[in-house]
């Protein structure tokens, strides 16, 4: 039975292919008997607001077609709703994709999922900032080194990609020092300095840096990790490690679970997959079940 799709692209993702293949996605679509909604727009805003409407008058999925950035989006869009949503991953991290085992840089296996997949419920991260607008994430947040690198790469118009993200870190870390923190999780409270903190409601961020290697979709839980100060030269070691998981097992790292979490740190903006997100001081809370995604009837190996 074909479904109603509203379907969402970003035409900059997989080096500004993204609107050919958001044309591909549609024609799949299309062809499976799916009647699609075309929401882009030129801005994030205006598509937000096309989608919105079109979740207020009723579709069966909304799918959303490009990296993280667009993931995130659809994640704002559709957590606390019964509207699933489905990611064609074609951007450059696609880290919650690959969390969740879906296809990658692969639309027309990423549009089947719609098509043959079963809608899956995983927690999503709410905060609710000053102004009482609410903010959800999928992924990994982080609030430190990596969100100090993010700012400044942010300012460069060029290079793209990975390349941009290295060069931010060769100049930020030779000024950087540990940040003092208080990290609460669950109402106890902990003070320290501390290189890295990150909130993972999933494994990794960053293209396959897998900050919180146990995090789990549906569990429940929040993953805090915590690296705790050390020099700049360990720190040089250390952090290649993470795209393994393996800075885990370094003495200067802790990890902290629970439902709810506070961060405070002075000149921090915290990033949510790979967004920018709120400055701290922030709450987050996990809301189990919180948003259905479409996930593949088999699950990839």
């Amino acid at each position: 039975m074909g479904k109603r799709i509203g379907l969402v692209v970003n035409p900059t993702s997989g080096k500004n292919r993204g609107g050919a293949l958001g044309i591909e996605v549609a024609q799949r679509l299309r062809a499976a008997g799916h009647e699609v909604l075309e929401l882009s727009d030129e801005t994030a805003a205006a598509a937000r607001d096309r989608a919105l409407g079109a979740i207020a008058q009723g579709i069966d999925v909304l799918a959303v077609a490009g990296g993280d950035g667009m993931v995130h989006l659809g994640v704002n869009l559709c957590a606390d709703t019964k509207t699933p949503l489905a990611i064609i991953a074609a951007g450059t991290g696609n880290d919650i994709a690959r969390g969740l085992g879906l296809p990658v840089h692969d639309p027309i296996a990423a549009a089947d999922v719609v098509s043959t997949g079963m809608p899956r419920q995983i927690d999503a991260v709410r905060h609710i900032n000053e102004r009482g607008d609410v903010l959800w994430y999928a992924g990994v947040l982080g609030a430190g080194f990596d969100s100090l690198v993010n700012e400044r790469a942010n300012t460069w118009p060029w290079p793209k990609g990975r390349m941009r993200y290295n060069l931010a870190i060769a100049r930020e870390l030779p000024g950087f020092h540990a940040i003092p923190y208080a990290v609460t999780v669950d109402g106890v409270r902990h003070e320290t300095a501390a290189m890295l903190v990150t909130v993972g409601n999933g494994p990794s961020y960053g293209g396959g840096m897998r900050v919180c290697p146990d995090a789990l979709f549906d569990d429940g839980l929040l993953d805090v990790m915590i690296l705790h100060e050390i020099s700049t030269l360990e720190f040089v070691k250390v952090f290649p490690t993470v795209f393994k998981g393996a800075h885990i097992s370094h003495p200067a790292v802790e990890v902290l679970r629970g439902r709810e979490v506070t961060l405070e740190a002075e000149g921090i903006m915290a990033y949510a997959d790979g967004e920018r997100f709120a400055h701290l001081p922030l709450t987050l809370e996990v809301v189990p079940s919180a948003l259905t995604v479409m996930a593949p009837a088999v699950p990839r190996g």
